[in-house]
């Protein structure tokens, strides 16, 4: 258990990072105005990042032998797939459900294969066999989730019509981030880098994004002013190097913490820095102060996790 704890620090941290990028890639969008542009810019940033550590650390490993002499088989390509289909997937489902339901419904999506990847062993994972306690965390964890992004009566209306199609969009989408890990950790054996598998997950990631950019607005430019956002800056373009760290972190991790607690460290994460950055307005959000019911939504989540430890 204590020498878990510091992987689980780590994977809170990685998770924090994810609404960072969020709020920075909606920034960019400013200047692309496209969602799908800017997050090719993204990854493309972020690839340039993971080609640079990779220089460093794996130069014999980039060259066109190395990459030969393997069996180049699905798990080079699926990682950086899943990130896409996940992301695309969030950006249709955001104005059809709403944020509230896309973040339980997808939430939902990455326990469930989460858990099933660890129960059976898929993608090469080790087995953990389930427990009374891996579904009692799990199920503690998504009703934190569904706590925090309760809607009252009036606010339930709208989302009342929300088909059933859709809600299994937001399953489907969710079950891509644990699969994209599940992979990446096998193609980090293979390779026997985290570095190279996340950059390769990148790669693939971006060249999906350019072909998605160019199918739907016919180019990728960038602007260099916007009237919302004024002058492009640097930091812009920070968020794929916020990405990359997120994506390397879940392959370093997959092995000692398994999918189903790899996940819930990282959402816990997330969850976590959403609230500081409503709370104290930070990025350029505005302001919304932090309710009991929130912090009691973020406990339960936490105890989820805590849980999960004991199976």
């Amino acid at each position: 258990m204590n020498d878990l704890i510091p992987l689980i620090i780590l994977g809170t941290i990685a998770g924090m990072l994810v609404p960072v990028q969020t709020s920075v890639n909606s920034r960019l969008a400013s200047f692309t105005r496209s969602l799908i542009v800017a997050s090719f810019y993204s990854f493309l940033i972020g690839s340039v990042f993971l080609l640079i550590f990779n220089l460093f650390a794996n130069p014999g490993k980039l060259s066109p032998q190395f990459v030969f002499s393997h069996d180049i088989s699905y798990i080079w390509f699926v990682g950086g797939i899943m990130g896409v289909i996940y992301l695309t997937g969030n950006m249709i489902l955001l104005p059809k459900i709403g944020a509230a339901l896309t973040v339980i419904m997808t939430v939902a999506g990455q326990m469930i294969i989460g858990l099933l990847i660890d129960t059976f062993g898929w993608f090469d994972a080790a087995v953990q066999p389930i427990s009374v306690y891996r579904v009692s965390g799990i199920l503690l964890m998504i009703a934190g989730i569904i706590f925090m992004n309760y809607k009252k009566k009036k606010d339930r209306a709208a989302a009342s019509g929300s088909s059933n199609a859709w809600l299994l969009l937001g399953l489907f989408t969710g079950s891509m981030p644990p699969i994209q890990t599940a992979v990446n950790s096998a193609l980090r054996i293979e390779v026997d880098s985290f570095l190279l598998a996340a950059f390769i997950s990148f790669i693939v990631g971006t060249a999906a994004l350019f072909l998605l950019s160019v199918l739907s607005t016919g180019n990728i430019k960038i602007s260099g002013s916007s009237e919302k956002a004024g002058a492009i800056k640097p930091w812009h373009f920070a968020g794929g190097m916020l990405g990359a760290v997120y994506v390397t972190t879940n392959v370093i991790l997959m092995p000692h913490l398994g999918a189903t607690l790899t996940l819930m460290t990282t959402i816990f994460g997330q969850m976590l820095m959403g609230l500081l950055i409503d709370h104290f307005g930070l990025l350029g959000i505005p302001r919304q102060a932090v309710d009991m019911r929130r912090v009691i939504g973020v406990l339960m989540i936490l105890s989820g996790i805590l849980i999960l430890q004991l199976s």
